[in-house]
């Protein structure tokens, strides 16, 4: 015989973690967010030595970058593309991960946020060359690409 209110015996809320012995996410954060939130570049942006005799092109895509617009609060995503031709160093896969994680949390526009990036890894990897291209998702009907990368030159203004 089926209940009769079967409302109120299905689908019940329960306070009960899915995952055995877990800490409730208000007293401690989760590993995950431990890694994000403690990274720094200095001591976490892992580098391997490069034993490759040949050049060659690495690129590595991050779906998932977010950050804070530093205006309004609201996130912004972007896919970013990392493309480098290595020298001596090679990133990380996890730790690139990391970093590019440690973003959510920041107000910071997209410009800042993808030269500080690209600073970043160059002054660290000091690749043969090296590109970082973000493609921000539209917000507010503008969809931003931001392309920053080492053989990019300028022509200097002419002075008269």
């Amino acid at each position: 015989m089926p209940p009769k209110n079967p409302s109120k015996t299905q689908n019940k809320p329960t306070n009960k973690s899915p995952i055995k012995n877990a800490k409730s996410t208000k007293q401690s954060n989760r590993y995950g967010e431990k890694q994000i939130q403690n990274f720094t570049v200095q001591k976490d942006l892992e580098l391997w030595q490069n034993t490759a005799p040949n050049d060659y092109i690495i690129k590595i895509t991050l779906p998932e970058f977010c950050c804070l617009c530093p205006r309004s609060g609201y996130p912004d995503f972007a896919t970013l593309r990392l493309e480098y031709i290595p020298d001596k160093w090679l990133v990380e896969l996890k730790a690139i991960k990391l970093y590019i994680n440690s973003f959510m949390s920041r107000h910071i526009s997209h410009e800042a946020s993808i030269n500080e990036i690209y600073s970043t890894l160059k002054s660290k990897l000091k690749p043969k060359w090296i590109k970082l291209t973000a493609e921000f998702n539209p917000r507010g009907n503008v969809h931003t690409t931001i392309e920053v990368r080492s053989d990019l030159v300028v022509p200097k203004k002419p002075k008269f």
